[in-house]
């Protein structure tokens, strides 16, 4: 009996239908496994990426703890823990173990004990993996450190980039840079640098205050007259 077209197209859709689940039973008797494997890796790959987050979390809140303890010691006049300050000198994270280092420098300084300190920021101004601003600051600690057995123009070539008017480190760094012109006997060098730092009023209060009498030695005046106000 011939099949009218409604029966037809029930024939055909029945066809397709069986086609459709033949292939999805060869795909899934093919790939079945694969498919489960992938979903299992996937969901422990994200639930590992869970765990990572709050492990990093809750790491980096024990550092910042133990951190600010051991600031807040060296800064009361105290002797931190010499293996907590070792610890967090090895920290993950960049800006606690650049705190660390500064702080472990600060206590052998003030032992007495130049060559630990020099040695610590040497390898800090060395180490990239740190701040730019970190390094610069370690630099300039060690230079000064260093200033007595160093030769003038060594001071100059280490801070020069940094004894720049305007740039962050321009007052400890101009004046290390000032005093080796003045070694030097390069007052005319020297003097120029001293009256801006003794004006520029981002440098410290205690730089300006020794710039502007080393300016005066030399003959520069750096005191700052105020500007009278205009008239309207």
């Amino acid at each position: 009996m011939a099949l009218t077209p409604q029966n037809s197209e029930v024939f055909m859709r029945e066809v397709d239908d069986a086609v459709r689940q033949d292939q999805l039973m060869s795909f899934w008797q093919r790939y079945g496994r694969i498919a489960v494997a992938a979903l299992v890796l996937g969901l422990a790959a994200f639930g590992g990426w869970l765990y990572w987050q709050h492990h990093t979390r809750t790491q980096s809140e024990a550092t910042s703890e133990k951190m600010d303890a051991v600031l807040a010691t060296a800064l009361g006049g105290g002797k931190p823990d010499a293996k907590e300050l070792d610890a967090l000198a090895q920290a993950d994270q960049p800006g606690y173990r650049a705190a660390a280092l500064l702080t472990k420098a600060g206590v052998a300084s003030r032992k007495g004990d130049a060559k630990a300190a020099i040695a610590v920021y040497a390898a800090m101004a060395a180490d990239s993996s740190l701040d730019q601003p970190y390094r610069d600051l370690a630099l300039i600690r060690q230079t000064a450190l260093e200033f007595d057995g160093l030769k003038p123009q060594q001071v100059v070539d280490r801070l020069k980039p940094l004894a720049v008017e305007g740039a962050p480190w321009f007052g400890s760094a101009g004046e290390l840079v000032a005093l080796a012109y003045v070694k030097m006997g390069k007052t005319d060098l020297a003097g120029p640098m001293f009256a801006a730092m003794a004006k520029d009023a981002n440098v410290p209060d205690s730089i300006r205050s020794r710039a502007r009498q080393m300016a005066g030695v030399m003959g520069i005046d750096a005191v700052e007259i105020p500007a009278e106000p205009s008239e309207g």
